[in-house]
C-alpha cells in the first residue's frame, strides 16, 4: 500500500471506524517498514486518564501518538471546549504539531472527530481545512450497511469541490456473515472512481494478531461476494 507522508483520516459519520483503520493503516505502514505517528486534533468524551482513540492505536500497533486536546464530553469539539471551559487549538496549532511529527517519521495519520465538516476550532475549521492546510490526502471510512452510499457520496462530493485528494474509501466494520444490502454495497463502493482500499471485519480491535492481520485487510482487491 503506498500512501502519501501525511493522511487524513475522516469518516461519513462517528462510530464508523476511523480509530481502528487509523491503527490498521499504521499497522501496514509499519509491516512495509516505515515508521508511523497518529494525530488526533481533537479528542472528546474521555477523561484525563481514560483510554482515548490514539492510546488504541498504540496498544494495537505501537505507534508514536499525540493529541491536540481532550475534551470530557462525548459531542462535537466546539461545544464540548465550550463546556470544559477550555480554547480549543488553532489550525496552525495543528499543523505545527503534524510537521513535527513528520520531521521524525515517515508518515503521519491524522484522525479526524466524527465526520468530514465536524468543526475542530474555535474559527469554525473542519478536517477538510486541515487537509488542505497539510496538503494532506484524505481516506474516507465508511459504513457497510444501509444509507453509506448516499453518506459517502456526499462526503465524496464535499472533498472534491475543496479540491481535496482522496486516498480512497474503508469500510469501517465488515460484518462475518454481510446480507445482501452489505453485499450490494460493496460493489457499489468497489466500482466509483475512488479506490476502495479494503476492509476491517468487524471486532478486529479484539484480536490477538490485529498488527499483522491489518495487512491482508487493506490494500488487496477483495471479492464483492465475500463472507466475512
Amino acid at each position: 500500500m503506498s500512501l502519501p507522508p501525511v493522511v487524513a483520516v475522516t469518516g461519513t459519520d462517528t462510530d464508523v471506524g476511523k480509530t481502528i483503520v487509523t491503527a490498521a493503516l499504521a499497522a501496514a505502514l509499519q509491516g512495509a517498514g516505515r515508521s508511523v505517528a497518529a494525530y488526533k486534533p481533537a479528542q472528546t468524551g474521555v477523561g484525563p486518564g481514560d483510554e482515548g482513540d490514539m492510546q488504541v492505536v498504540r496498544r494495537l500497533t505501537g505507534a508514536t501518538i499525540a493529541e491536540g486536546c481532550r475534551l470530557t464530553e462525548p459531542m462535537a469539539p466546539v461545544p464540548a471546549a465550550e463546556i470544559d471551559g477550555v480554547r480549543l487549538p488553532r489550525l496552525d496549532d495543528h499543523r505545527h504539531e503534524v510537521a513535527a511529527l513528520s520531521g521524525q517519521h515517515d508518515h503521519v495519520l491524522v484522525e479526524g472527530a466524527g465526520g468530514l465538516l465536524v468543526e475542530l476550532t474555535g474559527a469554525r475549521e473542519t478536517i477538510a481545512d486541515l487537509a488542505g492546510a497539510l496538503d494532506a490526502a484524505v481516506i474516507v471510512v465508511v459504513r457497510a450497511a444501509l444509507g453509506t452510499l448516499n453518506h459517502t457520496m456526499l462526503t465524496v462530493e464535499a472533498l472534491h469541490r475543496r479540491g481535496r485528494r482522496i486516498a480512497g474509501i474503508v469500510i469501517g466494520s465488515w460484518p462475518a456473515d454481510p446480507g445482501i444490502v452489505e453485499r450490494d454495497n460493496y460493489r457499489y463502493l468497489a466500482a466509483l472512481d475512488v479506490p476502495l482500499l479494503g476492509t476491517i471485519p468487524a471486532g478486529a480491535a479484539q484480536r490477538p494478531d490485529f498488527a499483522s492481520a491489518a495487512i491482508g485487510w487493506l490494500g488487496a482487491d477483495k471479492d464483492a461476494n465475500r463472507s466475512g
